[in-house]
């Protein structure tokens, strides 16, 4: 019987390691493809190692459409890190209004509302967007592109289910001993969501630094645009140019990499205090 279950959680392992292989292999495709030139893709596009290292075309890169490549990477880090910040606020302020005010319609009719927005992609929003942030004279700001990329009904959403989860209990005991919302939430009830304040941020962190459509509706120039922004640039911008385009895409991707490997222990440990508690 040990044996034969010895033999099923090996094969189990294999197909798990083959699976994540293939997952990977485009990734590591895209960046042979920093390194070799368009003709070797095109003729030999499985090969595994490339011919030659070169890194002329992370040098070629160094500016697109007339602005430096540091601009766009300061941009990603400030308009992500700041949108960041600003979404696990607000998202947390929503959920606790709600729901301490449970069973109140208008609360209620607000949380199905909100969460209804889960189902609407960011391309429909293109036009509602671009008339608030024109009207209320952010278009084109970096507070603009800030304020909209804050918006996170997933974020919301696991707050929520967190918040519910925490005994009624222990809520009214701080009220009763004077204490107000305020610091409830911020010395009560925040530091026990700990663990989904971390995963909405590194969920938020990886949502905002992948979008492009968003940052191209409200920008009026190149100055606020961001690295994946540049990426569909250069991809105009230098039509044949395979490994210019690998090699953005790499330096695009490198972040967000390394934030989802150093973190994603906590993320899945915050998805299950959000979610499956709730």
């Amino acid at each position: 019987m040990s044996q034969t279950l010895f033999l099923a959680r090996s094969l189990a392992y294999c197909i798990a390691l083959v699976v994540s292989l293939l997952f990977l292999y485009p990734y590591w495709w895209m960046l042979l493809g920093a390194f070799r030139s368009a003709e070797a893709v095109m003729t030999t596009p499985l090969r595994l190692w490339p011919e030659s290292i070169d890194f002329d075309a992370f040098f070629s890169v160094a500016r697109v459409g007339g602005v430096p490549l540091w601009r766009y990477a300061m941009n990603s880090i400030i308009i992500t890190g700041a949108s960041t910040i600003l979404a696990v606020f607000v998202t947390a302020l929503g959920a606790y209004a709600i729901v301490r005010r449970r069973g109140h319609r208008l609360f209620e009719a607000l949380r199905y509302v909100f969460l209804l927005t889960i189902m609407y992609p960011y391309m429909l929003l293109v036009i509602p967007v671009y008339i608030v942030m024109f009207k209320i004279g952010l278009l084109g700001s970096y507070a603009g592109i800030v304020l909209f990329l804050s918006m996170g009904p997933i974020q919301f959403f696991l707050f929520e289910q967190f918040f519910r989860s925490i005994p009624h209990e222990i809520i009214e005991a701080a009220a009763i001993d004077g204490a107000s919302e305020w610091q409830i939430l911020f010395k009560v009830v925040m530091p026990m969501a700990a663990p989904v304040v971390a995963t909405v941020a590194v969920i938020t962190f990886l949502l905002n630094w992948a979008q492009w459509f968003p940052v191209l509706v409200i920008s009026r120039s190149p100055d606020t645009y961001t690295l994946p922004v540049a990426l569909l640039s250069i991809n105009g911008e230098l039509g044949t140019n395979f490994q210019g385009i690998m090699a953005l895409a790499v330096i695009t991707t490198i972040p967000a990499t390394i934030v989802f490997l150093l973190a994603q222990k906590r993320v899945m440990a915050g998805m299950a205090e959000g979610a499956v508690k709730g």
